[in-house]
């Protein structure tokens, strides 16, 4: 009878409930609603949907992501070797090949000039770093902090593993992957508060044909250029542009097919998961996660208000020739930022047909982050 007892009492206090603290249930709260929007909303389910579930695998049983001598079975965790492909900077970087593997940049060929645009836009990730500053981080964390303003998960992830704040990895990568959910949401109200009625409804010409040659030299050139100037945004300008050369080289189609669909569903899976399992209650529900959040936000607005009022800037420069919705697009977020530029300008004007002007921003965009990220980790050594 007193081995019947003490194996029911084993068994009772091995279960979650007596594992798990108030901050636990919060968390868990929280990766329901971010499962609710990404199944019922649809707000980019193939990021939010793994991202959330690992949230709550890791709230829990919080030693699914530890390692061997921090976890009470002593064995590693299943997501802590997910979690070091993140630390090690390979998934960010392999995300960066199905980008390029699935991304058209012949509209920032076309348009060189979309190059502004999507520089202008990384002006919210300089306006984080001060901030970040200001309110109390290190000048290594605030960096890392400050890439959320590009919309660019990857990169985040890559900084914040390259500067070695692992702890701040969690709370920077769920904020950036968040707004990049959101960039429906939050970047309308910015765009229509800058614009006139009259600029939205701007029609842009139609964008010249590039030719094949263009396209395949595309991604040479700028790995020579950018690499050789900046040596570090080799992992993640380097991948984006190997994918973009498999699918403009036509000579690779199965290397184009497997790292646009297979090999990025996995890597997705992968990264998502881990980033979710970052945000144990411990790590998550404190003082500098909200200070994350609110920064990931400010950075964010600035950018889209910033590639906002260039494109202002450019539109009066050229006569009324370019809209400046396209500069809202020149955050990373691919191609989310250019179908909001689409659907603000049709809601204008349903005949108006931006998406493709506003894929050169958003293309210069995703380069522009990357080397935002660079300049940093240039200045710092890395």
């Amino acid at each position: 009878m007193d081995y019947i007892v003490n194996t029911l009492d084993n068994l009772i206090h091995q279960s979650a409930f007596f594992n798990l603290e108030v901050g636990n249930y919060i968390m868990i709260a929280v990766a329901c609603v971010f499962l609710y929007l990404a199944i019922r909303k649809e707000y980019e389910p193939l990021l939010l949907v793994p991202i959330a579930f690992g949230m709550l695998l890791v709230n829990l049983y919080p030693d699914i992501i530890l390692s061997a001598a921090e976890s009470s079975s002593g064995t590693d965790g299943l997501l802590y070797f997910f979690y070091k492909l993140d630390e090690w900077s390979i998934l960010p970087s392999l995300i960066f090949l199905g980008v390029g593997a699935m991304t058209d940049f012949g509209p920032l060929i076309a348009n060189p000039k979309s190059f502004i645009l999507g520089a202008a836009a990384q002006f919210g990730i300089y306006i984080a770093y001060f901030l970040a500053i200001f309110m109390g981080f290190n000048d290594k964390a605030a960096a890392a902090i400050s890439i959320i303003g590009g919309a660019d998960g990857p990169t985040s992830i890559f900084l914040a593993g390259k500067l070695k704040q692992t702890e701040l990895m969690g709370p920077i990568a769920v904020a950036a992957y968040s707004y990049m959910s959101l960039v429906p949401i939050i970047q309308p109200p910015i765009m229509k508060l800058l614009t006139t009625e009259k600029e939205r409804k701007i029609k842009m010409e139609q964008l010249r044909p590039v030719s094949k040659l263009e396209k395949i030299l595309f991604p040479i050139v700028v790995t020579i250029v950018v690499v050789l100037i900046l040596p570090t945004t080799a992992p993640l300008v380097g991948m984006l542009m190997l994918g973009n050369l498999f699918r403009e080289s036509g000579v690779v189609k199965q290397l184009t097919e497997t790292a646009s669909n297979a090999l990025m569903y996995i890597v997705v899976i992968l990264l998502g998961t881990s980033v979710g399992a970052t945000t144990s209650a411990e790590a998550f529900l404190n003082l500098d996660t909200i200070k994350i959040v609110i920064l990931g936000l400010v950075a964010f607005a600035f950018g889209t208000a910033a590639g906002v009022i260039i494109g202002k800037v450019m539109c009066k420069l050229t006569g009324g020739k370019i809209n400046p919705l396209i500069g809202s697009a020149g955050v990373s977020a691919v191609p989310m930022a250019a179908r909001v530029s689409q659907k603000v300008g049709a809601e204008a004007d349903p005949t108006n047909f931006l998406l493709m002007h506003a894929m050169g921003p958003n293309v210069a965009g995703v380069i522009g982050t990357a080397v935002a990220a660079g300049t940093f980790m240039a200045i710092f050594g890395i």
